[in-house]
Parts: structure tokens; C-alpha cells; sequence
């Protein structure tokens, strides 16, 4: 086992894809000679070369149109979006392009990209470099979207997405980049946890809280603080968003009675809505109480002296546990 941060995780994944795998091509703004602004990336153009590892213009539809054109011709390629807000120029590509090709072709064709997004809050920056995009592309068929939690799944799920002939957006928390964990470079990615599959974290009887990518910590931490109130929280990390692994969520749920979900993205129309709607319909008789959703606020990020008040934190997530408890608290009319 060895201890890497969040970013060194993921560039020891893309490392063993462009080892394993000599159709592996990494495209992206300043990938290469910087190693990325956030240097996820770092020594790769000097290992294998700048016809894998290409610094490309600063114009997001050319470089996921490229990235079409190479899947065409056989390759894997790998596509950094610098910041989670860059995404947009790109999205007719994807929605468009990336996400129809093997259906309008019959199977014909296959598309075997994958898209990297640093995505989220918490390094003070505004919107269009702090945004949370997901919902856009989990509404899209023919995408798979997953994101990661910490640093072995960093690892092993960049690998996986590459290896799988479809397309997949890896969202990464950026505000995680520097969180440290233990990984086990020894691990087959093809052994590991599926990609798609949702993971319980924490084993729980009252509350079921379900969280992904940069959450997931704070619901452990939401859940360790509950412990002390004698509150028994089962946490899920859902990991893959499209599709969504529900069978975990489900068998959680039967037990605890209760739901919160919890995401940085505004509410309205957020991956929460789709996750309560989903688990009301195969819990009904199951739930004590109504799901409660706990999100950003539906408002772009703001500037970062307020962005911890907009961003979902220990106590708004404990206040979203004691609402689906029927407990009273002072935030107890607090939207999202």
C-alpha cells in the first residue's frame, strides 16, 4: 500500500493505461510540458511522449471532436476539461456526438472516451471554475458518468472508464486533489469494484445517507458526529451516477426507514430528485418518513468568502438527518 493524494492517484491510473495500452492517448490544455493546472498529469508528456500526451488548444469542441475522430480510427482517447465550467463549448460534442455514435451506427461504431472533469467547489474559485455540471449529462443516454471519492477509486475507476468502449465522463473533485489515502497499486481493475457499483460506506439502522464525489467525506464525518447523539447513519457512495446502482441504496433504505441525499449541485432538478423520486417508488411502504434532500442552493457558486455557505457542510447535512428523524432544529427551514 502506498499513500497518494487524490491527483497522484489518478496520474498513477492514467500511467498504467498508457503502459497496458498503446492506443491510450491523453488530449487536454496544458497536460502536457505544465502537467495540468491542477498537475494531475505531471511527467506524463516526458514518459510516453507528446504523440500520447498532447497539449492542445485552448477550444473544447476540437478537442473532444478530435477525440471522436481517434475513437473512429481504434484509439482510446483521454480528454482533460481544465475546469468543470470549460465543459460547455464541448457539450454539443458530447450530447450530440459522443453520446449518439454507437447508437445511430447500430453498434458499428464504438466510442470509448473518456472524459476527465475536475468538478465542485471549495478552492475559491467562482463560476465557470467551480460548478457542478453532472445532472446535464446523467439526463443524456448513451454516457456512463461516475465519480470518485478518495484515492484508491481514483485509481482503479480512471482505469476501468478507460478500458470500457463507452464513453464515460470521471468527474473529480478538485477540492479533494490533495487528500491523502492509501492505494494499492497491485490491484487488477478488472477485479475491483465495478465502476457502476455504489459502495456502503458506514453500516447504519436509523438513516440512510447517500452522498458522491466530493461529499462523501463530509457524510462520513456527518455520520461520526451523529454517532455521538446515539444516531446510526448508513452511508452510501452511489460512484456511478448513470447509471445509478440502486440495489444497495434499496436494501438500505428497507432497513433504516429514512433517506437524505446530499449533493453540491443546486436542487432543482439535481441527481437528488431523481435519487428520492427513485427510492419512494421502491420503498413506499418501507419509508417512516418523506426523503429530504440536502444541496447547494440553486444560485451560480458564489465568490469564496460565501461559497462555504452555499457549499452542503456538516451541520446543514446533520439538520437534513434530524428533518427525515422529525427532530426539531433551529436550520429546520432552511431550503436545500
Amino acid at each position: 500500500m502506498t499513500q497518494l493524494t487524490f491527483a497522484r492517484a489518478i496520474n498513477a491510473g492514467l500511467r498504467k493505461s498508457l503502459e497496458n495500452d498503446a492506443k491510450v492517448v491523453l488530449l487536454g490544455e496544458d497536460i502536457g510540458t505544465l502537467g495540468g493546472v491542477f498537475r494531475v498529469t505531471d511527467g506524463l508528456q516526458k514518459d510516453f511522449g507528446t504523440h500520447r500526451v498532447v497539449d492542445t488548444p485552448l477550444a473544447e469542441s476540437a478537442i473532444v471532436g478530435t477525440a471522436v475522430g481517434l475513437a473512429y480510427r481504434g484509439y482510446r482517447p483521454v480528454v482533460e476539461i481544465q475546469f468543470d465550467g470549460f465543459i460547455y463549448p464541448a457539450f454539443d460534442q458530447i450530447v450530440s456526438q459522443v453520446a449518439k455514435l454507437h447508437y445511430r451506427t447500430r453498434g458499428a461504431v464504438k466510442m470509448p472516451i473518456t472524459i476527465r472533469v475536475p468538478f465542485g467547489g471549495g478552492i475559491g474559485s467562482p463560476e465557470h471554475h467551480s460548478e457542478s455540471p453532472e445532472a446535464y449529462f446523467t439526463h443524456t443516454s448513451g454516457l456512463r458518468v461516475v465519480t470518485v471519492a478518495n484515492p484508491q477509486d481514483a485509481y482503479t475507476v480512471i482505469q476501468q472508464a478507460i478500458s470500457c468502449d463507452d464513453p464515460v465522463l470521471y468527474f473529480e473533485p478538485k477540492r479533494r486533489y490533495h487528500d491523502k489515502g492509501e492505494v494499492d497499486e497491485s490491484v487488477d481493475p478488472a477485479k475491483a469494484l465495478p465502476m457502476d457499483k455504489a459502495r456502503i460506506l458506514t453500516d447504519g439502522s436509523d438513516v440512510t445517507l447517500v452522498a458522491y464525489g466530493p461529499l462523501v467525506k463530509t457524510a462520513l464525518d456527518a455520520a461520526s458526529a451523529a454517532a455521538d447523539e446515539g444516531i446510526s447513519i448508513e452511508v452510501v457512495d452511489l460512484r456511478s451516477l448513470a447509471p445509478v446502482d440502486y440495489e444497495p441504496v434499496v436494501a438500505s433504505v428497507r432497513k433504516t426507514g429514512r433517506l437524505v441525499v446530499t449533493h453540491e449541485a443546486g436542487q432543482s432538478g439535481g441527481l437528488g430528485a431523481e435519487v428520492a423520486a427513485s427510492i419512494t417508488e421502491r420503498c413506499f411502504y418501507h419509508l417512516e418518513a418523506a426523503p429530504v434532500r440536502v444541496t447547494g442552493f440553486d444560485i451560480p457558486y458564489p465568490y469564496s468568502k460565501l461559497e462555504m455557505h452555499h457549499l452542503p457542510g456538516l451541520d446543514r447535512i446533520l439538520d437534513g438527518v434530524d428533518r427525515a428523524l422529525g427532530r426539531p432544529n433551529s436550520l429546520s427551514g432552511l431550503e436545500g
